[in-house]
């Protein structure tokens, strides 16, 4: 595979299912990247991205209901040692109140294991709302 200087992940989500069902699983999330044949998992929410030290990955939210905003609210790597590490969020604009579908960036750190992944939780914000923010701890970024 060739490398690429920056790897994209999206995450493409059902609103309308996540928010009836109360779950971002069940078919609701579908993350991909351009990673390439090494990554595993494409279109689920189980996605294992390919990444090599150095590498930028940058993450995005779309939602299939255009209607109702969807924007990733955080992404934290789930440490072994239970320490939690947020990513960066690269685009910042609004008020705190709007939802401005930033893109959020991270660098992968020199010292990812190969083979090993590197699991986050990945949390959405669809709307407003009590039962609007919903998140899975399934992806993972993997070294190669």
């Amino acid at each position: 595979m060739a490398y690429k200087p920056q790897i994209n992940i999206i995450a493409v989500v059902d609103v309308i299912g996540a928010l009836s069902g109360g779950t971002l699983h069940n078919g609701n999330l579908c993350l991909v990247d351009n990673a390439g044949e090494e990554s595993t998992g494409q279109g689920t929410a189980h996605l294992r991205t390919a990444v090599r030290p150095g590498q930028v990955v940058q993450w995005s939210a779309l939602a299939v209901d255009l209607q109702t905003p969807v924007e990733i609210r955080s992404i934290t790597f789930l440490g072994e040692d239970g320490v939690a590490t947020p990513a960066t969020r690269t685009s910042a604009e609004g008020d705190g109140d709007k939802l401005d579908l930033a893109h959020w960036a991270g660098v992968v750190p020199p010292s990812l294991p190969s083979g090993t992944p590197f699991k986050y939780r990945l949390e959405l914000q669809m709307y407003e709302g009590r039962y609007s923010v919903l998140h899975v701890d399934s992806p993972a970024l993997i070294g190669v």
